[in-house]
């Protein structure tokens, strides 16, 4: 397959890869394939979803190297020292930030409650108030997108800035990404037309009454930034030359912490990013609907893919290798 019948494959697709928006690889710091479908151009920017997790743990990082947060094993009650920890509640006080990372971290619920921490007017706080449990502290993976809500609210405390503000200075204007403002409005009617809409939206991401970021979801990126992000992991932590994060932060973050089940495709999990394969030096950051940053030290390049909603489309590290990768190798 070429470029051109790869652009016609997606554009006469009726399957998984027809809501893709915008394909960009990137090689040695340049752009090496791009292209884009439904009227999206390279800017145009998409909610990737969960990829938001994988930018933030990368904001932690950058925290981390800042010495605002002492390290992945602080407490995270050391943050919220002004909380009202609820009568009888302990495990809290045992939570640490690489609970939050690695998803280890013990909630007190079946099922994530969303209308609860989505229609309150602090979500940090809100997430906070699921966090701990009789159970205490098992290290099983708990995949928890309302939780991880709770490292925006860290990062803020720990250096002193509103999140979005920490992302523009130490982030993304390092890698050429345009400044992000927040959304605003994060009413019930509104947090589904946002998740559901399939317009182009602004640099923009979602935030709460309070005007701190959604950590699980909600970031807008095109596919151009992504693959940006991906060069960033690709070279550890550099970027143009310039440090942005640490080399053994990106190695932590990356490294292979747990080993998920058969629903999340037996993949193992780092800092909020996936290595897809065994004994394979490959990683993603993976979101609904297809979104992802796809990062292999075996071929040198990263790849951002966006897409807009729809449901049941989680892993495209498949698609990448067998037929994106295909393509850039032929040129």
């Amino acid at each position: 397959m070429n470029r051109e019948k790869l652009h016609g494959f997606i554009s006469e697709s009726i399957g998984n890869e027809s809501n893709i928006c915008q394909i960009s690889v990137f090689r040695d710091g340049f752009a090496v394939y791009e292209d884009r479908w439904h009227g999206y151009q390279d800017e145009d920017a998409v909610n990737v979803n969960s990829v938001t997790k994988g930018v933030m743990a990368l904001l932690a990082g950058i925290a981390l190297d800042k010495g605002c947060i002492h390290s992945t094993d602080q407490k995270v009650m050391d943050f919220f020292p002004d909380y009202e920890v609820k009568k009888g509640e302990k495990t809290i006080y045992d939570v640490t930030v690489r609970h939050l990372l690695t998803m280890t971290a013990p909630y007190k619920y079946r099922f994530e409650p969303w209308t609860k921490v989505c229609t309150s007017q602090d979500w940090t706080l809100a997430a906070l108030d699921l966090l701990g449990g009789r159970k205490g502290i098992t290290g099983e993976f708990r995949y928890a997108t309302l939780g991880i809500q709770i490292l925006a609210g860290i990062i803020e405390r720990a250096t002193g800035e509103k999140c979005i503000d920490f992302a523009n200075r130490y982030l993304f204007a390092p890698l050429g990404i345009p400044e992000h403002t927040i959304h605003g409005d994060s009413s019930k009617e509104d947090q589904l037309d946002f998740y559901m809409n399939k317009d182009p939206r602004k640099n923009e991401w979602y935030s709460d009454p309070q005007g701190t970021v959604t950590a699980g979801w909600g970031l807008c990126l095109s596919a151009r930034d992504m693959a940006k992000v991906g060069e960033l992991v690709l070279n550890g932590g550099l970027y143009s030359g310039k440090r942005i994060v640490s080399e053994s932060y990106i190695h932590e973050m990356t490294a292979p912490h747990l080993k998920l089940d058969e629903r999340f495709g037996n993949m193992n999990y780092g800092y909020l990013w996936y290595r897809p394969f065994d004994g394979r030096d490959v990683c993603a950051a993976i979101g609904d609907s297809g979104n992802i940053i796809y990062v292999s030290k075996e071929k040198n390049v990263s790849v951002g893919i966006t897409g807009t909603f729809k449901p049941r489309i989680f892993d495209r590290v498949d698609f990448i290798e067998k037929t994106v990768l295909p393509v850039v190798e032929e040129q």
